[in-house]
């Protein structure tokens, strides 16, 4: 079952971020490297030079739209990985601690009643 406003919790709203500075992210890297391929293609490719300007600032926009997808998915990915990991290390050291307390209760019940721990 589903919490109520589950997209207001502290995870969800780390996520968003995490996603969206991938989104940005991305779109510079991609956005960058769109832009040195229509200066390539500007000095090298006829066709390219007869496209209108609404269609290469078409292709730019696509190369940064595709480039914040994929950034902001790879972001996603490893914040999801990294919160499991560390939900699986303080659900191990839980274990860890409660395994502790009953060894410290067990010797100090195997103890003479004089020499116990109070």
């Amino acid at each position: 079952m589903r919490a109520h406003k589950a997209l207001e919790s502290e995870d969800t709203k780390e996520a968003q971020w995490e996603a969206t500075r991938g989104a940005a992210v991305g779109a510079v890297k991609w956005g960058a490297a769109s832009a040195v391929l229509g200066g390539i293609g500007y000095v090298f490719s006829p066709l390219y030079r007869g496209l209108t300007i609404q269609f290469k600032v078409y292709l730019q926009m696509s190369g940064m739209i595709v480039g914040s997808m994929i950034e902001a998915d790879y972001r996603m990915r490893q914040y999801e990985q990294r919160v499991r990991m560390q939900r699986r290390i303080a659900r191990d050291r839980a274990v860890w601690a409660d395994y502790e307390k009953e060894l410290m209760e067990m010797e100090d019940e195997a103890r003479p009643p004089d020499q116990r721990k109070k």
